[in-house]
């Protein structure tokens, strides 16, 4: 089964990319998940559409990934939150929170990861993916607030 990658899948491609997959995994999983979408001979304009997304937003190289990873590492990214008086947050900070909060630099939510849910207020540490040799270690700052 071929099918059009609409966002990054491990092991398998990047947005844009065209993919020959078993049918069960494509019609099962790719597709219901938001994954893929069939190829069809129209579906070149979507993957020239998605690949020109991407290529906006990629990091374009090794040394464009260091100088964002210097930027990030630079200094602490403050964040607030409503917390209670011993300093626990009411929910907990997101990925999407962190991606708003670092907005100096474009980074997609999907290349950040967090080992823990932050649920306290403090610093807490988070890495950014930028490219497949260079991961930035972020101190995040989470203050409380009532």
């Amino acid at each position: 089964m071929k099918l059009i990658l609409t966002q990054e899948v491990n092991g398998l491609g990047a947005p844009g990319d065209v993919v020959d997959v078993k049918d069960g995994f494509g019609r099962n999983y790719l597709v219901p998940q938001g994954l893929a979408t069939a190829w069809t001979k129209g579906g070149e304009k979507q993957v020239i559409q998605i690949k020109r997304a991407r290529s906006k937003r990629e990091v374009r190289d090794r040394e464009h990934a260091l100088e964002i990873k210097a930027t990030l590492e630079s200094g602490p990214v403050v964040l607030s939150a409503r917390a209670g008086s011993e300093g626990r947050l009411f929910g907990s900070i997101t990925v999407s929170d962190i991606a708003e909060a670092i907005r100096t630099v474009d980074v997609d939510k999907r290349k950040i990861t967090v080992s823990a849910p932050i649920k306290t207020a403090g610093k807490h540490t988070i890495n950014v993916r930028l490219h497949p040799e260079v991961v930035a270690e972020v101190v995040l700052d989470v203050r409380g607030k009532k």
